[in-house]
């Protein structure tokens, strides 16, 4: 069993690189469910775990997340990123949380593996 954690720090909608990220994590639990798998959203990504979201078109990251979190894959959001955005006392969409920098280094430590966006 592999434990790998996932850092994804693009905007939700303004670059691919977090919808990428959210590809390749699905991807993943679709190969093998034995993984252990992370993510850690920083800087402009953590928008994407804020409930409500209505994309026009294309893909809906929130979906995606949630997708994630009903498979038991912790999404955590860097604290510091959503008190610098404003959006810490928001509501996020389900299964989704405020995480630390100390989280994310425990995680790190404790990982096989560290991919990030």
């Amino acid at each position: 069993m592999q434990n790998i954690v996932i850092i994804a720090s693009g905007a939700a909608y303004g670059s691919e690189s977090l919808f990428n990220s959210l590809r390749l994590a699905i991807a993943l639990r679709e190969q093998d469910e034995s993984v252990t798998l992370k993510l850690f959203l920083m800087s402009d990504a953590v928008t994407a775990g804020l409930r409500g979201q209505r994309p026009a078109e294309g893909y809906n990251i929130q979906q995606m997340l949630e997708i994630l979190t009903a498979q038991g894959v912790p999404v955590k959001l860097c604290k510091t990123c959503t008190d610098g955005r404003g959006i810490t006392a928001l509501p996020l969409a389900d299964g989704i949380a405020i995480g630390t920098l100390v989280e994310l280094a425990q995680w790190t430590l404790a990982a096989d593996k560290v991919l990030t966006f």
